[in-house]
């Protein structure tokens, strides 16, 4: 089960401390989305990340500044057509319907599919698709199609993360309930041992 965190939508005090955290923790992969940022301001958060972290960014925005800072990837909207990967990056892509992921599939490294439950983070927000349906979907892949992995999105919790994968998921993509808790290392290390017990 592979877990990848997003970061909080604007300024948040403990961020660079918990990403560090993190990090040590074993996370790979942490993507920065800030929809409201200038790329000034993306440039000035992604300075304060020592270079050793930057390696494992994914940018929701401002592309070009990963190049600049040596970021591993991009991430693009549902929707949003894909660069070409001439400098070999990481892509992933947003989907929100099976449509956009049966597009998605064998083109991009990994697909954030949402929302799977109800969002943390975006009150009112729950699923509308057949689940059922993306089940036997992501059951059907070919093994090109299995090169992007499609991870699950919204209301992801420690309590339900493992009934994402029975879902068929490859992973969990983690917002509101990592940066809404006391203490965000804490959640990511119950993901973490919600992923041994899955592999068990």
């Amino acid at each position: 089960m592979k877990i990848v965190v997003i970061s909080p939508e604007g300024d948040e005090a403990r961020e660079h401390a918990v990403l560090e955290a993190l990090f040590a923790a074993g996370l790979e992969r942490y993507h920065v989305r800030k929809p409201g940022w200038s790329r000034e301001q993306v440039a000035a958060w992604l300075a304060a990340v020592p270079e050793t972290w930057r390696q494992r960014l994914v940018l929701h925005q401002h592309h070009g500044l990963a190049a600049e800072f040596g970021c591993s990837g991009v991430h693009f909207k549902d929707g949003q057509p894909a660069t070409a990967r001439s400098d070999g990056r990481f892509q992933s892509r947003a989907c929100h319907d099976l449509a956009s992921l049966e597009t998605a599939l064998g083109r991009v490294d990994a697909v954030f599919f949402s929302p799977v439950f109800p969002s943390i983070s975006k009150s009112g927000y729950g699923p509308a698709q057949d689940l059922g349906a993306v089940t036997e979907r992501l059951r059907r892949r070919t093994a090109a199609e299995r090169r992007t992995a499609v991870l699950a999105l919204g209301g992801i919790t420690p309590d339900n993360a493992t009934a994402a994968m029975a879902l068929g998921f490859d992973g969990v993509a983690v917002l509101g309930a990592l940066w809404s808790a006391p203490d965000p290392l804490e959640v990511f290390e119950q993901l973490c041992a919600a992923r041994r017990s899955h592999a068990a």
